[in-house]
């Protein structure tokens, strides 16, 4: 039998764990430990994981590392053959956990892997963070089977149907240990936003796969570190997107599209502006003159990445996700 740890990192998380960790506890099967790595949370949480869940390994980190870095230095301390990352405001139900396993143990080419990600507040409409499967388009905008943009879609059972995809949900995703390692984990500079993208975007340069398997089904609430439509969150979805397609994309390619980032970043930012969100416009420059401060050490990363590389990703639409929104095409159905 395959050696599991489910692994949810936490940071002042105690109402969400509180709220969820009784699903996870009650539908994980025994043999998989369930560890809580914390990010150094001065809340309750500590005192809530040792009184209520005395059988959930606690694992502390000393500070807040983000969820990149934090999973990073949480998962180093760990040995399993699959890690299951989790978040803290994740519900799951029984029988969750065994589709995904046996999906990664029936191909060994399938690195990652996330099950079908629903909305905790609507549960019967699929959730933003990875519905039923990633994708991305040619310009490095994300969607999915069920999310294009900000709309999404009702589940009837449409995207049911296991498949090789672009990325897998952060929220909940199993990786398989060996792979995580053999590529460095996710890039700790990201923080947060976009990690899980970049890393699903190596593994396959290096000629993995990552799936969807939709048998497994868990309800995600959603923004439970970093509140949705904040400043912060501009900026790292803007800062890392421009880093994960500066490393990860094809010499022919590469200039090419950040060019175009920047003028469509550009035209965002005075979007915001024009919302009267002045704050959201000057995150999106810090974001760009960052980006461009970092692409030293980014280059070097480049190099290595492009260097190990012996596949090309199959899973990226090769149109615009936006220009498709804007003419009305709103729903996945079978564009991939």
């Amino acid at each position: 039998m395959p050696v599991v740890k489910v692994v949810i990192l936490n940071w002042n998380g105690e109402e969400h764990l509180r709220r969820f960790l009784p699903s996870v506890v009650d539908a994980t099967p025994a043999e998989a430990e369930i560890v809580v790595a914390d990010n150094g949370s001065t809340d309750g949480s500590l005192v809530l994981l040792r009184e209520r869940f005395p059988g959930v390994t606690l694992l502390l980190l000393d500070r807040n590392y983000g969820y990149a870095e934090g999973y990073n230095r949480a998962l180093a301390q760990l040995e399993a053959d699959y890690f299951v990352l989790l978040n803290s405001d994740v519900e799951t139900p029984r029988g969750w956990l065994g589709p995904l396993v046996e999906r990664m143990e029936s191909d060994p080419s399938i690195v990652a892997l996330a099950p079908k990600l629903l909305a905790y507040g609507d549960r019967g409409r699929f959730e933003y963070a990875g519905a039923s499967g990633g994708f991305l388009d040619m310009l490095g905008y994300p969607f999915c089977r069920g999310r294009i943009l900000s709309t999404l879609e009702r589940d009837e059972g449409q995207y049911d149907t296991a498949r090789e995809v672009f990325w897998a949900s952060g929220a909940c995703m199993v990786v398989r240990a060996g792979m995580f390692r053999e590529l460095g984990g996710f890039d700790g500079k990201f923080f947060a936003h976009m990690e899980e993208i970049d890393l699903c975007w190596r593994a396959q340069l290096r000629g993995y796969r990552v799936w969807i398997e939709p048998r497994s089904r868990v309800w995600h609430l959603g923004g439970g570190t970093l509140p949705n439509n904040t400043p912060r969150k501009i900026y790292l979805n803007y800062r890392n997107n421009l880093a994960m397609l500066y490393k990860n994309l094809p010499a022919g390619r590469v200039e090419a599209i950040l060019f175009l980032r920047m003028v469509l970043d550009g035209l965002s930012a005075l979007v915001f502006l024009l919302q009267g969100r002045p704050d959201f416009f000057r995150e999106v420059f810090r974001a760009h003159m960052d980006f461009h401060r970092r692409r030293g050490e980014l280059r070097e990363q480049r190099r290595r990445i492009q260097d190990g590389a012996v596949a090309s990703p199959r899973m990226i639409y090769g149109g615009s996700i936006i220009l498709r929104y804007l003419l009305g095409k709103r729903r996945f159905g079978t564009m991939m």
